[in-house]
C-alpha cells in the first residue's frame, strides 16, 4: 500500500462529498427557483432554470454513485491494509 493510493483514497473520498454538497446544494436552489417563478410570471425564466438543474442532477447522480463505491472500496482497503499490521511505504 502506496504513500500515494492512501492519498488518492482521501482525495476521491472528499470528492464523493463534495459532489453529494453540491447536488444537495442545486435541489435546494431548484425549489426556490420554482417557487420565484411561481409568485410572480416576470420571473417564469427561473422555472426553466429549475429545470436545468434538475439535468444537473440527473446526470450527476450515476458520477455520486461510481465516486462513493470506489472511496468506499478503496478505505476498505486501506483500513484492511492498517489492520494486518503492515508498515507505510
Amino acid at each position: 500500500m502506496t504513500a500515494s493510493y492512501r492519498r488518492w483514497t482521501v482525495v476521491i473520498t472528499w470528492a464523493a462529498v463534495v459532489v453529494a454538497v453540491l447536488m444537495a446544494f442545486a435541489l435546494v436552489m431548484s425549489i426556490v427557483f420554482l417557487v420565484w417563478a411561481d409568485q410572480d410570471t416576470r420571473n417564469a425564466a427561473y422555472g426553466y432554470l429549475a429545470l436545468v438543474l434538475w439535468v444537473g442532477i440527473a446526470a450527476g447522480v450515476p458520477v455520486l454513485i461510481a465516486v462513493t463505491i470506489s472511496a468506499r472500496d478503496m478505505r476498505r482497503r486501506v483500513r484492511e491494509w492498517s489492520r494486518a499490521g503492515n508498515t507505510a511505504f
